[in-house]
């Protein structure tokens, strides 16, 4: 799908509906015949930052510590 000599690529659009508070699986999003992948089924990396259906960051806590705590021990291996 072309609009404005741009060009529409699905494949790199994602989708995230909420109601109530709450991720929602049922809704889905359509432009023309394709359909938008939600980032529960396919999660995000945008700026060096993961995203997904959870919403919450707890888990990049413990990530980002982990990721530190191996760099150190490899600069501490040099």
């Amino acid at each position: 799908m072309s609009w404005c000599r741009m060009e529409f690529k699905p494949k790199k659009s994602h989708s995230l509906s909420i109601r109530k508070g709450k991720v929602d699986e049922a809704t889905t999003f359509r432009v023309a015949e394709w359909k938008i992948p939600t980032v529960s089924q396919e999660p995000v990396k945008s700026l060096g930052r993961w995203y997904d259906s959870s919403m919450k960051d707890t888990r990049r806590g413990a990530e980002t510590l982990e990721l530190a705590s191996e760099s150190l021990l490899a600069i501490n291996k040099c």
